[in-house]
């Protein structure tokens, strides 16, 4: 798990600087902290560099990246982990082929030179980003793993395409300037961004299961974006029929088969552990699987309702893991806010992020680089609140006046802290979303029905220029109506989920960039592409049975949970908001003072300074309903994020911080 850079020239005869490729190592060291490399060979106007984070193959002469192979064919410079990836090196010996390490890296190359790009990926298995040039064709390929997992950035410029694993990396080329898109500003005050998007102008991410194929041609470029993957629910007709059994012992057998393969590293491998049933049952199987006691590492928070430390603590004692609580508290996490900020690159509606970046840190500070994690289970079996609303809105028929009471009684008693945030506070309806989906998910209504809201927290000059903007249209636009056409409405809200939430905001501020900001690597088994493709089978009516989620996952999981857990109800994990104590609030206010007072809103030309006031006497009124709070809370934390990105990303000289850090490193060429 490291990070990795690149520049690419518009002509083969304009070469790369070196110090600049290691300056965009050297501002994301933290993904990287074991070593470092570089390659841009003369006359070719390529260059790479990485970052490592040594997991496997320690040795750090071998595993050095970029690789630089096949007589200069071929640089290739790879973020994440393949799995399974020994039996293809054993295949591919087999056949003839020579290996220089023993890195799970070096398949890629050698499978591309035998079988091209678009035959090499329905190879990889795993969650990656990587950079691949092939001199012959004189092409550059950026790639990222299906679910998004890992991160990938690019922008063009005048004379360059400049690619890196964070925001930072390729602010860090001389040539490209940080300044905030409007229309990336107003997804931020929303929390849902448009796919493939950041909030800065013109760079963008590769989507997940997507490559780019960027050719050069006399002096310009060739951009060509492929998918190589999504996520494919079947039509109903052509769902395979199976009893109940065949979908539980399916899934317990690819789950077991995800969770084998990630604990493979050379280094000891630990869990994440909460109050769920998904990082439970991650934590039962690698238990059951492992030699060795597995260290569990769980959050508490100093809010009742909030905390899961007792129920996790239950499953530890279980499968006789070694638990450690880190328990956080308002201080803790206010006082981090920023350096949050700097990592993840976009604004965050909660504090939970903190929260993690909290607690990655205290995994390394014990000596680990790797955990286990429970993301994904709820995308793949239908776990959030908001998939058992539109369930019972839109895939339920011929329920009797007693079930549908029953499923009433579920959706009005259940996470009712997270009204305003998880689930919506009011019905919002987009027209471009309701017709490509056939209605508005409930995971998006949330933060698409504070758009008025957001609008009016935007400065007037940028309001007036968005005023005919709708993200709801821009969102729809990305969504690909081949995998939504014919779909049942359960399938539908997933794939939306799956497209916006998961990606932008669960495996982003919740997941890569808290987790390497302490250079930790993060595993997600549920994610495990053979896991998805078969989750995608199972019947919706077991996804959700009765008003009970996860119904398969907790049959296939039943002798590995305690009871309690077995039978709880999906409760979506999220850090106490400020408005819930009085000290939360005041450091949140004090936030403000420092990042987004008056002066400084009006001094950047953002945020609307006079409804910020609005806003923060709403909260502060006794009068305000719950939920209303729980978005309000949400806006703020947004706008105190908008300034907090200004201040890292635009008022600061990212190329001379990124020299400095190289300097101080002694990455000097």
């Amino acid at each position: 798990m490291c990070g990795i850079a690149g520049i690419f020239a518009s002509r083969k005869q304009n070469d790369i600087d070196s110090q600049v490729l290691v300056n965009m190592a050297a501002i994301m060291h933290h993904r990287g902290p074991d070593n470092y490399g570089y390659c841009n060979p003369a006359g070719v106007g390529m260059g790479m560099s990485h970052a490592r984070l040594s997991i496997i193959d320690l040795n750090e002469s071998r595993g050095r990246q970029p690789f630089f192979m096949h007589g200069g064919q071929l640089i290739f410079a790879h973020n994440g982990e393949f799995y399974d990836y020994q039996r293809i090196r054993a295949e591919l010996t087999a056949q003839g082929e020579h290996f220089e390490t023993k890195s799970d890296s070096e398949i890629v190359p050698h499978l591309y030179l035998r079988l091209g790009m678009q035959k090499t990926l329905p190879h990889l298995r795993g969650e990656f980003a990587f950079a691949l040039y092939d001199e012959a064709k004189d092409s550059l390929y950026l790639v990222r793993d299906r679910f998004g997992i890992k991160p990938l950035y690019w922008t063009q410029t005048d004379d360059h395409i400049v690619f890196g694993s964070e925001v930072k990396t390729v602010l860090a080329h001389p040539q490209v300037q940080a300044e905030f898109d409007n229309k990336g500003l107003f997804h931020q005050l929303i929390q849902v961004m448009v796919p493939g998007t950041t909030a800065f102008k013109g760079i963008h991410q590769v989507e997940p299961g997507h490559m780019l194929k960027i050719t050069r041609h006399q002096g310009r470029f060739k951009i060509e974006t492929h998918k190589y993957w999504d996520m494919d629910f079947p039509l109903p007709e052509a769902r395979p029929r199976h009893d109940d059994e065949y979908y539980v012992e399916g899934v317990r057998r690819e789950l077991l088969e995800a969770v084998q393969l990630r604990l493979n590293a050379d280094v000891p491998v630990g869990c994440y552990l909460s109050g769920g049933i998904d990082s439970c049952s991650i934590l039962g199987l690698a238990s059951s699987a492992s030699q060795f006691p597995i260290r569990a590492f769980t959050i508490g928070f100093d809010h009742d309702e909030y905390d899961e430390a007792t129920i996790a603590t239950e499953m530890a004692r279980a499968t006789g893991a070694e638990q450690d609580i880190l328990k956080l508290n308002a201080d803790l996490l206010y006082d981090n806010f920023a350096r949050t900020l700097w990592h993840t690159e976009r604004t965050i509606y909660n504090t939970l992020a903190v929260a993690k970046l909290m607690m990655s840190q205290h995994v390394t500070h014990n000596q680990y680089k790797v955990v286990l994690t429970g993301e994904g289970s709820d995308e793949l079996f239908a776990g959030y609140p908001a998939f058992r609303k539109d369930m019972f809105l839109h895939g339920m028929e011929g329920l009797d006046s007693a079930q549908a009471a029953e499923w009433q009684r579920t959706l009005a008693d259940s996470n009712k802290l997270f009204q305003g945030a998880m689930l919506p506070k009011d019905e919002y309806v987009s027209d471009a979303i309701n017709a490509k989906v056939g209605f508005t998910p409930s995971c998006l209504q949330p933060w698409l029905g504070c758009s008025e809201l957001a609008r009016q927290l935007l400065h007037p000059d940028i309001r007036d220029e968005l005023a005919e903007y709708e993200p709801g249209t821009a969102i729809a636009a990305k969504l690909d109506d081949s995998y939504l056409e014919g779909r049942h409405p359960l399938d539908k809200a997933q794939y939306v989920w799956i497209k916006t939430m998961l990606e932008g905001q669960i495996l982003t501020w919740g997941g890569d960039r808290v987790d390497m900001a302490n250079s930790m690597e993060a595993r997600p088994p549920f994610l495990d592409h053979h896991l998805a493709e078969f989750a995608a089978t199972i019947p919706p009516q077991l996804r959700i049975k009765g008003s009970k989620e996860k119904h398969v996952l907790r049959e296939a999981m039943k002798g590995l949970l305690p009871t309690v857990l077995y039978e709880r109800q999906k409760f979506a994990f999220m850090a106490p908001p400020a408005h819930t104590d009085d000290k939360k609030w005041k450091k949140l206010k004090g936030l403000f003072e420092k990042y987004a007072s008056p002066s400084a809103l009006a001094k950047t030309g953002l945020v609307d300074s006079d409804f910020v006031q609005t806003l923060m006497a709403r909260q502060e009124s006794e009068s305000t309903p719950a939920a209303d709070k729980v978005q309000i809370d949400a806006l703020l934390n947004h706008v105190l994020g908008v300034m907090m990105l200004h201040r890292h990303f635009v008022e600061q000289d990212i190329p001379a911080l990124a020299h400095e850090r190289a300097q101080a490193l002694g990455w000097v060429v």
